[in-house]
């Protein structure tokens, strides 16, 4: 869910050299790409439709993205890449709600190092519950995300967490309540950090194991003539290039923003919009906010607006769940896939399979 804070978008616009200069190494490297994709593969195979599997958000349910994987069959039995030359895209949110996020962060992890020895390749597009893990914002955290970290010297660790603070700790616990005793400051103390809540901070922060993988991961990524972004594309938006805004949504990572105007909390970001599937009165209070207050268009205009500025034909997005299954709208310009995959919403599991310009919606069974 949203954070609900609005936040003014005002942030400047890059020195044009600066821009410039990104915009000449992206086109470089993709025609770099593409000439050497083409001399690995017969003109025959050259022809043929690429082959994308999108999955939606994932909520800690390490099960379904497995059950999901297999049957979409991008990993074997074994858990490896079986995918071949397939891109399979991850929307996001594959933090939060459920136990299995540090499993299905690995299995993303491992794939993302095996696909490309198959000329395949697995891109993960950065979520709103990312950015929230790594600013610390842990309100939808469950008890087994912090479990799953816990190792031999946990306890060891959270107690000399609490030798280091425990002067602070009292004097803020005597500000509210001066008869506190020093052993109810304890119990407080280990109530609020569970065994392995010390090594998912540090695994989350900007410069932990995950929070600089988290940030390595695009905000926005076009493939083909088909944009994902987790949450939508605004009009603001889609007036940068999409490199700028993955450039600065990532240093607003590095750093760990968590200012009322960080572009990790701005509800006509990449990360949070929902303009384009619903209501959304943070994003209208953000344009309203705005001098001279900016329009809210109709959001088949809109999205018109973002596809012309990407030279897209589709948007595929994630974040606002459908429990009745993907959703194909608009002859496909956009496809909302967020299915309420994990078990703490109950939706179907599902992913889209994109061949050329089509797109095939796909479910499979729950396991037991």
């Amino acid at each position: 869910m949203p954070i609900g804070a609005t936040n003014a978008y005002s942030k400047g616009m890059p020195e044009r050299s600066i821009a410039a200069r990104l915009k000449r190494m992206v086109r470089v490297a993709a025609q770099a790409f593409a000439v050497s994709s083409m001399m690995l593969i017969s003109p025959a195979q050259a022809q043929r439709p690429q082959r994308i599997i999108a999955v939606g958000d994932l909520h800690g349910d390490l099960d379904a993205w497995l059950t999901i994987a297999n049957a979409a069959g991008v990993i074997g039995p074994d858990g490896h890449w079986a995918g071949g030359s397939t891109t399979l895209v991850q929307l996001g949110d594959i933090a939060d709600r459920g136990p299995g996020t540090l499993g299905i962060i690995q299995s993303l992890q491992q794939l993302q190092q095996e696909a490309p020895k198959a000329k395949g390749s697995v891109v993960v597009v950065l979520g709103n519950h990312e950015a929230m893990n790594l600013v610390g914002d842990n309100r939808y955290t469950t008890p087994g995300e912090y479990a799953a970290f816990v190792d031999d010297r946990s306890v060891a660790r959270r107690e000399r967490e609490y030798a280091a603070n425990r002067k602070k700790l009292e004097a803020a616990a005597r500000a509210v309540n001066p008869n506190v005793k020093p052993s109810e400051v304890l119990d407080q103390f280990m109530a609020r950090t569970p065994l392995g809540w010390i090594e998912h901070r540090n695994a989350w922060r900007p410069s932990g194991s995950i929070g600089k993988w988290a940030t390595s991961n695009p905000a926005i990524v076009k493939i083909g003539t088909t944009l994902f972004a987790h949450g939508g594309i605004s009009a603001e938006y889609a007036k940068l290039p999409m490199e700028e805004i993955t450039r600065r949504i990532a240093a607003a990572m590095a750093v760990g923003d968590d200012t009322p105007t960080s572009l990790l909390s701005d509800p006509l970001g990449p990360l949070w919009y929902r303009g384009l599937v619903a209501s959304d009165p943070d994003s209208q209070a953000e344009r309203a906010a705005m001098k001279p207050p900016s329009i809210t268009l109709p959001p088949d205009q809109e999205l018109d607006a973002v596809l012309a500025a990407y030279g897209a034909n589709h948007l595929v997005i994630g974040y606002t769940p459908s429990l009745k299954g993907i959703q194909v709208l608009d002859n496909g310009k956009l496809v909302r896939i967020d299915t309420g995959i994990s078990s703490y919403y109950g939706g179907p599991l599902s992913w889209l399979e994109i061949i050329g310009e089509r797109m095939i919606p796909h479910t499979v069974p729950r396991s037991p």
